[in-house]
């Protein structure tokens, strides 16, 4: 029996992976986070299985629910949102199934971050205006910030900033990074990427709180960096004729002729 934590994706029935997909068709138990799950995922459990949402549960009772599975040799498809890896709470549920000594497994998804970039059409790493990506979110209810992991500390290095579940907490995104980045900064905000109701707007750190207005509360993820809004960059050494490849050597005198 194992626990298999699955990445279903960040919406979009198709975007989860064909090893979630079949790990989940092989489980006669799922658990999902039923407020970010899309039902037509579970359309993969296999007739009969038992399906629980977890979003009424608490984190004792969730643990309840797999020790019974466990007791009884059933495999367990526990699907989280996006990527496990980030902001699942699965590292609590591997702590106690260490605990207990039920084995797991863990397969990745599509992280939303990916999914909004889509859906702006852009490349988050762009030569010589941003090299780095930071995935960040300001304190909420459930869990605070480390003193040290700070909105103006992160825009301080002027990476791209990917912020999670802070929508309602835009103006203070705002006045923290204007200072930092300038009021003319691009910023866009994505509601529910990949899901058939997704939202986009783009704007600048001046402009985006009254674009934002009248836009859902939740399920929103903050990009704020100059890569959004510009057309004019440098290109890549990486295709250039003259950078010297092992998959495509410049000269006669490359290094990399005869080589494996």
């Amino acid at each position: 029996m194992t626990v298999h934590f699955i990445g279903a994706g960040p919406g979009a029935p198709d975007l989860l992976t064909l090893r979630g997909r079949d790990l989940i068709a092989a489980s006669p138990v799922c658990l999902y986070a039923g407020s970010l799950v899309p039902a037509a995922i579970l359309d993969h459990c296999p007739p009969g299985a038992t399906i629980v949402n977890t979003a009424p549960l608490t984190l004792d009772e969730i643990i309840a629910t797999i020790s019974e599975a466990h007791v009884a040799g059933h495999d367990i498809a526990r699907l989280h949102s996006g990527d496990v890896s980030v902001w699942s709470a699965m590292g609590e549920q591997l702590r106690r199934l260490k605990a207990l000594d039920i084995p797991f497994s863990i397969t990745p998804g599509v992280p939303s971050f990916a999914a909004a970039a889509a859906a702006l059409g852009t490349e988050l790493t762009l030569p010589e205006l941003g090299q780095s990506l930071v995935l960040t979110r300001t304190p909420g209810r459930a869990s605070a910030m480390p003193p040290r992991e700070s909105l103006t500390a992160f825009g301080a290095t002027g990476a791209t900033l990917a912020i999670h579940l802070s929508i309602h907490n835009l103006a203070s995104v705002v006045a923290d990074l204007s200072p930092l980045y300038g009021p003319d900064c691009p910023v866009a905000i994505v509601w529910r990427a990949s899901w058939p109701d997704q939202r986009v707007v783009r704007a600048t750190l001046a402009t985006v709180e009254q674009a934002a207005v009248g836009g859902p509360e939740r399920t929103a993820l903050i990009l704020v960096g100059p890569v959004l809004g510009e057309a004019d960059f440098a290109e890549s050494s990486l295709y250039a004729p003259g950078y010297d490849r092992r998959f495509r050597p410049s000269s006669a005198d490359s290094q990399f002729i005869g080589r494996e």
